[in-house]
């Protein structure tokens, strides 16, 4: 039975301060914050080992965690060079294989830039690797790892929820990860009243129809934002910039969704991800 979970992107920033001194010790670290999941971040490459992975990844099983891992950050599903633009699936089997080592089967990745060619081209160039993706993946013995196309902050980037969308109809094994800070940061503010994600939500179960609306992955932080979309991520102590959690929190709440919720916040994503999990559990129980 599917629940929501609540956990981080990487560690906090007092994650030493705390006295912990190796990665082996975050499922402990998680724990303590009442978290349950946490991404491994390889976005400047995949550098896990199995060995290193499988010993995490029953440590944490131990405290209840489950891992999913971002991808490398130079990924481009829609790149304008064909060789480069394959590569991307090579990097997505190596991230599907160091999650696999961790005891998790969820992989998030960006799906790129427009570049200089139209966002139609654009996404017709990732629709295209995104299903070789699929095919590699099942060739590779990774059936079961979820692919999750991340909604993404920029502008200029791939990454609207109608493209993520259209990426997740390639194959039913493909979850939208939805990043409301970057959703809020693409759209000028665009998350302002608990309509505003009510109306992602509904979008979402109407082009998936299926558990994937329910159960989906989100990256939740406030993001400050220009004309451009997404400048830097803040912590929820920021008041000037969005999005609130709450709403969003309401929604699962009324509608029994279970997502897989990661705060993304700059060095207090723990404490921030507790404030999440603790509202939750207000309205829960």
């Amino acid at each position: 039975m599917s629940e929501i979970r609540f956990g981080t992107a990487g560690v906090a920033d007092d994650f030493e301060e705390l006295g912990y001194k190796n990665a082996f010790q975050v499922p402990e670290y998680l724990h303590s914050f009442g978290l349950n999941a946490f991404e491994y971040q390889c976005g400047r490459g995949v550098r896990l080992t199995e060995k290193n992975g499988n010993k995490l990844g029953a440590i944490g099983a131990e405290q209840g965690i489950r891992f999913s891992l971002h991808a490398p950050y130079y990924i481009s599903m829609s790149g304008l060079d064909d060789e480069k633009r394959m590569n991307s699936i090579r990097y997505l089997l190596q991230s599907a294989a160091a999650v696999k080592s961790l005891g998790g089967n969820r992989v998030i990745f960006h799906s790129g830039s427009c570049g200089k060619q139209s966002r139609e081209a654009a996404l017709e160039k990732a629709l295209d690797t995104m299903r070789h993706a699929v095919e590699a993946m099942d060739e590779h013995g990774c059936s079961d790892i979820t692919l999750c196309p991340e909604v993404m902050g920029k502008v200029n980037q791939l990454g609207t929820v109608d493209e993520v969308l259209a990426l997740c109809s390639v194959d039913k094994r493909i979850t939208p990860c939805v990043d409301f800070g970057h959703l809020n940061a693409r759209t000028m503010g665009g998350l302002g009243c608990k309509e505003d994600f009510a109306a992602v939500l509904d979008q979402m179960q109407e082009s998936l129809g299926d558990d994937r609306a329910k159960n989906f992955h989100v990256h939740f932080s406030k993001i400050q934002y220009t004309q451009g979309g997404e400048k830097c991520h803040l912590t929820f102590a920021d008041q000037e910039y969005g999005p609130n959690f709450e709403p969003f929190i309401e929604l699962c709440a009324e509608r029994g969704l279970t997502p897989t919720i990661i705060c993304e916040s700059a060095g207090t994503q723990a404490i921030d991800s507790r404030a999440m999990r603790q509202y939750y559990d207000s309205l829960t129980k």
